[in-house]
């Protein structure tokens, strides 16, 4: 995901939201039904949108240099 042309516009699924089993890229494990996680969308290629585990998504974000608040939560608007 990361590298994908564009911006990226990351948005919280609550666990009442969460209805399917999605496979997270960043640790290829399952989020089940009932898991609170991000969908994070390539804005330019929507098709290519990925479900994460938060943690999954932000050490991603730390690893590629791109997260740097100390409050994860103020960078899920639009990244």
């Amino acid at each position: 995901m990361i590298g994908s042309p564009g911006p990226l516009v990351v948005n919280v699924v609550q666990p009442y939201q969460a209805g399917k089993t999605y496979t997270c890229p960043g640790c290829s494990g399952d989020i089940n039904p009932g898991t609170g996680h991000l969908v994070v969308v390539p804005e330019y290629e929507p098709d290519l949108r990925r479900h994460w585990h938060r943690g999954c998504w932000f050490k991603e974000m730390r690893r590629s240099g791109t997260y740097k608040s100390a409050d994860p939560g103020l960078s899920l608007i639009h990244i």
